[in-house]
Order: C-alpha cells, then sequence, then structure tokens
C-alpha cells in the first residue's frame, strides 16, 4: 500500500511574522509586498503570501491566511494581520489586537495581563521586523499590533476559555511549522492544561476521555472549570503528570470502553493500539458475582456499549464498580508516589453505572 504523506503547514506565530515583515515594508516604503520571507525557530525561511494590506499616513496593515496544512486546525484559514505605526518607546512592541486572547491565569510560559502571544513567535515577529527596518530602530520605535479575523469565535473551539485565555487564540508555534496531529502533541496539551489547574492552586483534578466523559463528569464532581481535563488515550502519561505536579487526588471519568482498558493495565487506549476484550468483561463478571446464566447472555455482547446495556438491561450493576476499582488499581499504579484515585464510569447520556475509589 502507498504511503500517504501528510503535508505541513505553518503556526499561527509564523503568519503573524510574515504578516508583521510585510506590513513593516509597506509603512517604510509606502507599498505593501505580494510576499514575503521570514526565517523560522528550526533555521529555515519560508515564504509567505500576503492576502491583503491597508496603508494609512502613518501605519500599515498587512494580512496572511494560515495554512496548516494536512492538521485539523480551528485556526486553518484564519485571517491573521499587523498593524505596525511609529511610536515613541524604543525598539519594537508587540500587543494585541482583535482576536488575539489576553492571559487571565497563571500557569503559563506568559504572566496573567499578558496577550497571548508566546515567547517564540514573539522573537520571531521582532527579528521579522528588525529583518526590515534595521537602522531605523535606532531613531524611532515601531508599535506591533496582531489581530485575527473571528479569532473570538475560533477560540470556543479551543483550550483557551479553560486555561483562562479569554477573547481571542492564541498566537503559538515553537518550532514556525505545523505538523498533523501526534502523540507528543497531545501529551504537551494535557500538560499544559494541568499546569494551569494546578498554578491555580487546585489540587483535586478531574480527568476524562473525552468532551463528553467532560460534561457528563460535572454532574457528580463540582470543581472550578480547570479543573476538568481532557486526557483522550493517555491516562497513564495524564495521572504521572499530575502526580508529579503534585496534584493530591484525581476523579477519572469516562464510558465503559476506555475504562475496561484501563481496567485491563493498559496505559493506552485508542482503538488502533488494543480492542475491546469482552472476555476480560465475562470474567470480572464472573468475579463481581454474576450467575451464570447471565455470563451466557453477556458473552454475546459485540462491543463494549452493547456489553453495558445488556448488563443494564439484566439488573448487573456490580461488574461495573469492578471495572472502576481495577482502574483505579492501575491508575494510581501509574503514579510517582501516593495520590488519591476515584473512577467514575457513565454510561452514553451521562448516568453513574460505576464507581471506586482507592
Amino acid at each position: 500500500m502507498r504511503e500517504v504523506k501528510l503535508r505541513t503547514g505553518y503556526t499561527t506565530g509564523s503568519c503573524a511574522a510574515a504578516a508583521a515583515k510585510a506590513a513593516a515594508i509597506a509603512l517604510i516604503t509606502g507599498r505593501a509586498p505580494e510576499r514575503v520571507e521570514i526565517e523560522l525557530p528550526i533555521g529555515k525561511r519560508a515564504e509567505f503570501e500576503i492576502a491583503g494590506s491597508d496603508i494609512g499616513s502613518n501605519r500599515a496593515t498587512c494580512s496572511v491566511i494560515k495554512d496548516a496544512g494536512d492538521d485539523p486546525d480551528v485556526t486553518n484559514g484564519a485571517l491573521i494581520s499587523s498593524t505596525i505605526s511609529y511610536s515613541d518607546s524604543p525598539g519594537i512592541t508587540i500587543d494585541r489586537g482583535e482576536g488575539v486572547g489576553i492571559v487571565t491565569k497563571p500557569g503559563l510560559e506568559l504572566d496573567v495581563g499578558m496577550p497571548a502571544i508566546n515567547p517564540v513567535p514573539r522573537r520571531m515577529i521582532e527579528k521579522a521586523v528588525s529583518e526590515v527596518a534595521g537602522e531605523l530602530l535606532s531613531q524611532t520605535g515601531l508599535s506591533v499590533i496582531i489581530s485575527v479575523k473571528d479569532g473570538e469565535e475560533m477560540a470556543k473551539e479551543t483550550l483557551n476559555p479553560k486555561l483562562g485565555i479569554l477573547e481571542g487564540i492564541s498566537i503559538l508555534g515553537t518550532s514556525g511549522i505545523v505538523r498533523p496531529y501526534s502523540a507528543p502533541a497531545y501529551r504537551a496539551a494535557i500538560a499544559v492544561s494541568i499546569n494551569v489547574a494546578v498554578a491555580s492552586g487546585n489540587k483535586h483534578l478531574v480527568l476524562t476521555t473525552g468532551s463528553r466523559s467532560e460534561e457528563f463528569s460535572k454532574k457528580y464532581v463540582r470543581l472550578p472549570d480547570e479543573c476538568y481535563i481532557q486526557v483522550g488515550d493517555f491516562p497513564r502519561f495524564a495521572v504521572r503528570y499530575c502526580s508529579r505536579k503534585g496534584v493530591k487526588r484525581i476523579t477519572f471519568c469516562g464510558m465503559i470502553g476506555k475504562l475496561s482498558k484501563i481496567a485491563e493495565g493498559y496505559s493506552r487506549t485508542s482503538s488502533d493500539t488494543v480492542d475491546i476484550n469482552i472476555a476480560f468483561l465475562i470474567e470480572l463478571s464472573r468475579l463481581s458475582g454474576v450467575d451464570d446464566e447471565t455470563l451466557k447472555l453477556l458473552r454475546n455482547a459485540q462491543t463494549a456499549r452493547h456489553f453495558a446495556e445488556m448488563a443494564l438491561k439484566a439488573g448487573v450493576s456490580s461488574v461495573f464498580d469492578l471495572i472502576c476499582r481495577r482502574a483505579c488499581e492501575n491508575l494510581r499504579a501509574w503514579a510517582d508516589g501516593e495520590i488519591s484515585i476515584e473512577c467514575i464510569m457513565v454510561d452514553f447520556q451521562g448516568n453513574l453505572i460505576g464507581r471506586a475509589e482507592i
């Protein structure tokens, strides 16, 4: 089979830097370029097409449309703009415009109150503008305002509201390149979320396997919004990171599929890594006291959801508590040090069907 190579793209930081360089050229020369080239943090140079420009008497605005490649990024296609004007402040100052967020919680790379423009993109913007301004910066300052059209709406589809980044998206990127989804990227996102929760003084976090389980978990555990963290297929990484950051209690919420995999001892729960083991669920049913006739019926289950529906219809609930207990034991074994673990299992309507704590 022919391997499909996914196309890379560029970060919001790269696009902002390219827009800033174009705006600097437009301000100084009075003409906006059609394309600009910037240096990426990885040492390579990349060329960007300028999507639009507007030049005034003391300011210039240029825009770049973000191309995220084959990454399913909510900011793909975003119009990222930079407005540059002369200022009395020496050097280059960078601030946020419409659609770029502001930091309101500790635990990120940026201090509370700062624009959500991360350190590497800031350096990229400064370098891109300096390549154009050169000696001019010894005579006058330049003010750079980064904005993103519809950025506040885009941010609602990201982790920003939970992380305390309000009013827009973040200008991000450490390499300048967007590579399609990777496990390291997801783990990094989990770590950032945990950092924010801990920095806000929280010692009890709720880890969930996805958006539905997060929504359902809020019916049973009430904590500040930043305490609910989606860990996807990386329960071991999340629990270990929590314990290393000083978290004292974890409530893990999920549905039968993911929780049964954790109960069986799998630290990665993606469907392409491990399948649902109906035989394991039958064995736990037997250990929880389910009679032989019901066990025979449950052996016909085709999926974990089917198993749960059959067990509930048969009036069997003890197996769900046992799955949660086994999951608790494995989660705590993966942690570094003592930590209290609670597991709650919900059905696909959000009803609580299993619970255990150790």
